[in-house]
C-alpha cells in the first residue's frame, strides 16, 4: 500500500489541501476518492484516472460534469506519492506552469528530505 503526502510550504501550508477545501462536494469526494484509488494502486493506476506528464510529474485526474480537476504528484522511496498541487483545467493541456510548479516543489520536497535526514 502507498502513502499519500500533501506538499508542505515552508510556513507549514498544504496548498493542496486549500485545493481541496475550494472544490465543490461533489468534485472533492471525487478526488479524495481518486487518491483513495491511487494509494491502493500506486504505479499501477492508469487513464483514464492517472497519467505521466513528464520527468516524473503524474496528473490525478477527475471530472464532474464540465468541470475538470488535476492534482500532480510525484512518487518517493517507502511508497510514497507527494501531491504537490492541484488545479481547475480549463483548456486541453495541462497548463505547463503548473507541471513546473509540481517540479518546483518536488525539488524543495526533496532538499527538505535530505536536510532532515542528516539529522536524524
Amino acid at each position: 500500500m502507498y502513502r499519500i503526502e500533501f506538499f508542505e510550504t515552508e510556513n507549514g501550508k498544504k496548498p493542496v489541501e486549500e485545493f481541496l477545501d475550494s472544490l465543490d462536494v461533489k468534485m472533492n469526494a471525487k478526488m479524495v476518492r481518486l487518491m483513495e484509488l491511487l494509494e491502493e494502486k500506486g504505479n499501477e493506476l492508469r487513464e483514464p484516472y492517472s497519467k505521466h506528464l513528464e520527468d516524473g510529474i503524474f496528473e490525478l485526474r477527475a471530472s464532474q460534469g464540465n468541470n475538470i480537476s488535476r492534482a500532480l504528484y510525484f512518487f518517493f522511496i517507502d511508497k510514497r506519492i507527494i501531491i504537490t498541487n492541484g488545479f481547475i483545467k480549463k483548456q486541453q493541456k495541462t497548463p505547463p506552469r503548473e507541471i513546473e510548479l509540481a517540479k518546483n516543489r518536488r525539488k524543495l520536497f526533496l532538499e527538505k528530505e535530505k536536510k532532515e535526514g542528516k539529522r536524524k
